[in-house]
């Protein structure tokens, strides 16, 4: 699996999350980092667990799914947020890691 710097893809990722969480972002923003450095850390042991054959694609898949859902939990706790809004944040941040990671790893992980 060729390395990954998630550190580097981090600040990417809140800024394509910082659009549909504008009026919510000052209250969010520190939630959506922790969040985010959070989901790409597991998302890496979950992408070798693969990759190691100690888990199948679909576990992978379904891992990764349950890391999303508990970033979604996270950012609806903070007042003012919409699902909307959350789904929108969540999706603009992964698609910054999609190619990036799903050529690395040879699958379409995210």
């Amino acid at each position: 699996m060729e390395k990954i710097n998630f550190s580097a893809l981090l600040p990417a990722m809140l800024d394509a999350a910082k659009a549909p969480l504008h009026d919510q972002w000052e209250a969010a923003g520190p939630y959506a980092a922790t969040e985010f450095k959070n989901f790409t850390e597991s998302l890496a042991g979950i992408a070798l667990q693969k990759l190691e054959g100690s888990i199948s694609e679909a576990e992978a898949k379904l891992l990764v799914s349950m890391q999303q859902e508990s970033m979604k939990t996270v950012l609806l706790a903070v007042k003012g947020m919409s699902l909307v809004a959350v789904e929108s944040a969540i999706n603009a941040a992964l698609g910054v890691l999609k190619d990036t990671v799903n050529t690395a790893i040879g699958f379409r992980l995210l």
